[in-house]
């Protein structure tokens, strides 16, 4: 089992970024996680469902954070986090296709990798096994009183521009990662995930779009 589990923006300003989602998408902040001050970062995030979005924002010079901001002239996507079930075999099969691990974490409730960008491309996926099953410890203790689906319900996908769409599909297929996503051509910014489908309770809403962070968010 794969399944898109948490997305990730990094921004300049954490706190308008995660004001315009909650305002405009119903969202309740769940959690600020210390733990991403070991990447330099600060966090907040939001549950949709059992799904989960998240901000983040550098707290000092020199993070991967920043660097993405530098790179890509602002804000915009950061990172696709995905539930497995067999953290192990996935990691196998993955060291058979040449893909480094950049961030290894072995919790009791958790364990997660994070994979070279460039051995995927496009973004900065991670796979994580959370124990029990359906459990998210990176979401904190109280996200499941927290969840509200008034405006939209669940996360149904990640649009990622790359510069080559089909090889960079074909990779993502290779590596058994092609869950929840599709490529399209990358923009003058360059490489990365650039937008988010969120599945709206109100179906009146359908069809909506909202540029928030450097990533735009369609309602379907």
């Amino acid at each position: 089992m794969i399944r898109l589990r948490q997305v990730a923006l990094v921004a300049h300003d954490l706190d308008a970024v995660v004001g315009e989602l909650c305002d405009t998408l119903g969202l309740t902040v769940c959690f600020n996680d210390p733990g991403v001050g070991e990447f330099g970062l600060h966090n907040a995030l939001m549950v949709i469902g059992d799904q989960f979005l998240e901000v983040v924002s550098p707290t000092k010079p020199d993070t991967a954070g920043g660097r993405l901001l530098d790179k890509r002239n602002g804000d915009g996507g950061y990172m696709a986090i995905y539930e497995v079930d067999d953290l192990d075999g996935q990691l196998e099969h993955l060291t058979a296709h040449d893909t480094r691990i950049i961030w290894a974490g072995d919790f009791p409730t958790i364990r997660g990798r994070h994979l070279h960008p460039r051995d995927v491309g496009g973004v900065i996926a991670s796979l994580d096994q959370p124990v029990p099953q359906g459990s998210w410890t990176w979401a904190g203790p109280t996200w499941q009183p927290n969840q509200d689906v008034s405006v939209v319900a669940s996360i149904a996908g990640v649009t990622v521009g790359a510069a080559d769409p089909a090889a960079m599909s074909a990779r993502w297929q290779e590596l058994g990662l092609r869950t929840a996503v599709r490529f399209v051509a990358a923009g003058e910014r360059g490489e990365g995930l650039d937008g988010v489908d969120l599945v709206a309770s109100d179906r009146d809403r359908v069809g909506e779009s909202h540029d928030i962070g450097g990533v735009t968010f369609t309602l379907v």
